[in-house]
């Protein structure tokens, strides 16, 4: 009965219908135009907003820290087995669309980061916390809609997502090294649990930490890769652009699939759109102090993640695409790749990474989640223990699960919250521009642009004392 529900949802959001697929699109298009193409015409500034972004306060995390621990959810099995399964779906076209769904995501990202900011609250550790839930209650006034996203995202992030990284951790590992999923998820599990203990702050840090060594060490391998094969390099990329509209004999039966394959991993990766992620832009002290600076911030994180991450992925994995299998599929489609340019040491390599780049996400997930805990009134040791035992529990769970029903499951989650942040967000168009106008025309006067309520003109309210 469970399975029918998620597969009915997921053709309805995915499938048959492609709802989503149209909703992503619109949004892209839509927050790209209102904000005059803000990717392209401040691409320079999203690394500059970065200086000065280490500090924080008692109040909120850096603004450094919370693209760390946004790339930290980005970052995952969206990067390396995700792309591998839009590349082996869709063929090498799908590339592209992952490409162009980044691009647009990235002014949706910048939309509903901003937002995360302005309408944030203190808990009661004077904790900053935020996110869609907050922003369609405070700047909607929609109580009922904030908490049908919390649900969503209870059941994305608190429960499915964080079980499907587990699920290609255990994969990977027991390819490469023969570990029993059983035992794997266990450390797995209790690692997370030590961690996930502090709070918004520990995932910080380990995600400071983490974050860009496993980064640099992917991006790293790859371009040696790309070195090594450089002579090749013109004919996947000119592949890439022919499969993407069909124009090869071989991808003119595939367009759909590469279309539909690559802009649902794109959207699995960098999660612009989804609601993810402005739960990390909330809980961070912005420099310059003003919402849009976030948004800088977390745009550059899905140029990162897609731009960048994916795009290494597809590299290697199309670099090497003689040598991989149909019947392969996640995962293991890069380890193999991999293991083609690098011999042995490239599955370790890949298992080692997928690890990291799974655990942050695992890690990160149950902050997202534990950030609507406030919103119920279960932020206390009651409410926090009762979830912090699904969590984990779920975490097991997954690392011994099938891929198959773990994917399923998390699809449907994501696709949920995406439809009702996408409706929030494109409510909340008018407070969004007023916001970056704000922010524009006081950085042509000074360097760090500073929010004054009175400034701005913005729909609902925000909580007393936060911006006052």
């Amino acid at each position: 009965m469970i399975n029918d529900i998620i597969s009915l949802a997921n053709n309805v959001l995915w499938g048959e219908y492609q709802v989503l697929i149209y909703i992503l699109v619109f949004a892209g298009i839509w927050f790209s135009l209102k904000l005059r193409f803000i990717q392209l015409r401040h691409f320079g500034y999203m690394f500059k907003v970065m200086k000065g972004s280490t500090q924080g306060d008692k109040s909120g995390i850096s603004s450094y820290q919370a693209l760390c621990t946004g790339l930290s959810a980005r970052v995952g099995t969206g990067n390396l087995a995700g792309v591998a399964m839009a590349i082996s779906l869709g063929g090498s076209g799908a590339v592209f669309w992952m490409w162009v769904i980044a691009l647009l995501g990235m002014a949706t990202g910048f939309a509903e980061s901003i937002l995360g900011q302005l309408y944030k609250v203190r808990d009661d550790h004077k904790e900053y916390r935020g996110g869609p839930a907050y922003y369609i209650r405070a700047g909607l006034n929609k109580p009922w809609l904030a908490v049908l996203f919390a649900l969503c995202l209870f059941l994305g992030y608190g429960i499915s997502f964080s079980a499907m990284q587990a699920n290609t951790i255990t994969d990977a590992l027991n390819h490469t090294f023969e570990l029993s999923p059983v035992y794997s998820g266990a450390v797995i599990t209790f690692i997370a649990g030590i961690i996930v203990m502090g709070g918004l702050r520990s995932i910080a840090r380990f995600a400071e930490f983490v974050v860009p060594f496993m980064g640099l060490a992917f991006i790293l391998s790859a371009v040696v890769v790309t070195i090594i094969n450089i002579q090749q390099v013109p004919g996947v990329l000119m592949d890439i652009i022919n499969s993407a509209f069909g124009l090869n004999e071989a991808a003119a039966g595939a367009l759909g699939a590469a279309i539909k394959n690559g802009i649902q991993r794109g959207l699995y990766s960098n999660e612009a759109g989804a609601g993810s992620v402005p739960h990390a832009a909330a809980g961070a002290t912005p420099v310059p102090n003003h919402p849009v600076a976030q948004g800088y911030v977390q745009m550059l994180g899905v140029f990162i993640d897609t731009m960048v991450l994916c795009s290494c992925t597809a590299i290697v994995i199309l670099l090497a695409q003689g040598s991989i299998g149909s019947e392969m599929e996640g995962i293991r489609i890069t380890q193999n790749a991999m293991t083609y340019h690098m011999g042995i040491s490239g599955d370790m390599f890949v298992a080692i990474i997928i690890t990291l780049f799974s655990f942050t996400s695992v890690v990160a997930n149950y902050a997202y989640a534990e950030s609507n805990l406030h919103l119920f009134k279960l932020d206390n040791i009651y409410g926090r223990t009762i979830y912090t035992l699904l969590y984990l529990s779920m975490v097991y769970w997954g690392a011994n699960a099938s891929l198959k029903e773990v994917w399923n499951m998390a699809d449907m989650a994501l696709g949920l919250m995406t439809v009702v942040n996408i409706s929030a967000i494109m409510l909340l168009t008018p407070t969004i521009v007023n916001l970056t106008r704000d922010y524009q025309v006081k950085l042509k006067t000074t360097n760090k642009p500073e929010f004054k309520l009175a400034d701005v003109k913005i729909q609902g309210k925000t909580e007393d004392g936060v911006w006052s």
